[in-house]
């Protein structure tokens, strides 16, 4: 049996809801608060460690850390580092990280356009009715 390819993998490994799949650790790693909002972020933009700090407000170094990494490992993010002392790196987006903000930033839209009613649902629900 001939497994059809989706850009060089075959499709089971893109297929987000087998267990067992790339696409699923993919969709699993970037589907957080924090990584979408580091991407969001960091948009068109290149920021040092500290300016992404100060963008995600509540972000420990820890989770920041750990995020970056996440995203660099997927290559959604490109990591430099200048050799100064202190070193300095920065972050900024690659084309595949710059292509899902185009979908992180719908759901932006989305969320502020649905805001209010999901809030009065959300009264609702806790109030029991």
């Amino acid at each position: 049996m001939v497994t059809k390819q989706l850009g060089g993998v075959p499709r089971d490994e893109a297929d987000v809801r087998r267990a067992d799949s790339l696409g699923r650790e993919i969709f699993s790693g970037v589907a957080n608060k924090w990584a979408l909002l580091i991407i969001e972020a960091l948009g068109d933009d290149t920021l040092r460690f500290g300016e992404l700090r100060g963008e995600v407000e509540g972000i420990s170094h820890k989770m920041l850390t750990q995020n970056l990494r996440m995203l660099e490992r997927y290559g959604l993010l490109r990591r430099t580092v200048y050799p100064t002392v202190p070193p300095r790196v920065e972050y900024a987006l690659t084309e595949p990280g710059a292509a899902l903000r185009e979908t992180i930033d719908g759901l932006c839209t989305w969320t502020h356009r649905y805001v209010g009613e999901i809030e009065a649902a959300c009264r609702r629900f806790d109030a029991g009715e």
